[in-house]
């Protein structure tokens, strides 16, 4: 089995935005998906990009990817890295792709000094928690995780 992880490029954006589609749908999240495959070509290819991804081939046909960027720890002093999105396809599970893809970014950080990196899984994904856990990824089980949108968002930005 030729396994191998790359930076996506440009022409890799369909394959990327098939892989968070093919996540929300596992994540039975598919009518959340208001993205774009303009808007991720947007932010992941445009000029300044803020977010990245990684692609997991096996035999030269892509099996999977990581959606990633940096965020910072004042308590720490240092930028991690936030892991979006982790995807690999059910017929490659269990042959190391995702666990390429996560050693990948723990060498990025490791490499550039950076301090963390973390994810968020779903409450009901027991098996992406065993694979996490048997990394020795923690839970955070004393944090919960607050979001705004639409308009929540707007209302507090007084719009």
């Amino acid at each position: 089995m030729g396994l191998e992880i790359r930076p996506a490029g440009p022409g890799d954006l369909a394959v990327v935005y098939g892989f968070v589609r093919a996540l929300a749908d596992y994540e039975h999240l598919l009518d959340k998906v208001t993205a774009t495959e303009a808007d991720l070509g947007r932010d992941l290819f445009g000029p300044a990009p803020r977010v990245f991804a990684d692609l997991v081939e096996i035999d030269g046909a892509p099996a999977g990817f990581a959606l990633w960027y940096y965020s910072y720890s004042s308590f720490v002093g240092r930028h991690g890295i936030y892991l979006e999105d982790l995807f690999v396809v059910p017929e490659a599970r269990g042959r190391g792709a995702g666990k390429a893809l996560l050693r990948t970014l723990a060498r990025r950080c490791v490499a550039e000094g950076l301090g963390r990196l973390e994810w968020a899984v779903l409450d009901w994904n027991a098996p992406s928690i065993a694979f996490y856990d048997s990394l020795g990824a923690a839970a955070l089980d004393d944090w919960i995780v607050r979001r705004l949108t639409g308009g929540a968002l707007k209302a507090l930005a007084g719009a």
